[in-house]
């Protein structure tokens, strides 16, 4: 029996560190990531390399912090799509996550974000995030509670947006919808379902930008 064992260790020893990082790359729990990662040193840098072949990672149902988040994205240097939406036991990610995730090697190459719902970020850590995702095109930040700090951000850093959504975020006024509009001149859709911007405002919004498709509150 010894020998068997021995044999099969032998086995998964001889497994290249490419097909084993391809094996990972299918893996879709962070948990078993997490417990292939502790298995040897082989499997450890397995488990990174095929963190970095991902283009798309979602943290959404996950109990993950800001700490165990911008480690992992620190290895995904392929990455292009992000979704650390909150859910009822998923992640609590504050203004410091978003300050550690924003010098992450990705952040610069992401074409969609989701922040949807996680009430412990401000504009603080938004307007850090924002300031190096200059291939953004989608944001989804709806349910949160930024002001027009952040949509000064977003405009000023995400030239290529295409589709925001600000779904129920109050603070917003029609001054920063405004100026997001006019800057981001690839912006073709936007939620502001729930804000509290005024009517007069959409017909501001399509002024400046008529084929904009406007999802109002």
């Amino acid at each position: 029996m010894a020998g068997t064992e021995e044999g099969k260790e032998a086995e998964i020893e001889r497994l290249p560190m490419d097909l084993l990082a391809n094996i990972f790359v299918m893996l879709t729990s962070f948990t078993d990531l997490a417990q292939a990662s502790s298995v040897c040193r082989k499997w450890k840098q397995a488990v990174k390399q095929s963190l970095g072949r991902r283009e798309s990672l979602s943290f959404a149902g996950w109990q993950m912090d800001d700490d165990s988040i911008a480690r992992l994205l620190h290895h995904a240097y392929g990455l292009k799509e992000l979704d650390i939406s909150r859910s009822r036991w998923g992640c609590q990610v504050t203004d410091d996550g978003l300050y550690k995730m924003s010098l992450a090697n990705c952040v610069s190459k992401l074409t969609s974000i989701s922040l949807w719902g996680v009430t412990g970020i401000t504009d603080s850590g938004v307007v850090q995030l924002m300031s190096k995702a200059i291939s953004l095109q989608h944001l989804n930040i709806g349910g949160t509670f930024i002001t027009d700090e952040s949509l000064l951000a977003i405009a000023e850093s995400c030239p290529c947006l295409k589709t925001i959504v600000l779904w129920s975020c109050r603070h917003v006024s029609e001054n920063g919808l405004l100026v997001l509009v006019s800057k981001c001149r690839k912006l073709q859709s936007i939620n502001v379902w729930g804000t509290r911007v005024p009517v007069d405002c959409f017909f501001a919004l399509l002024a400046i930008r008529p084929a904009l498709q406007i999802k109002p509150g």
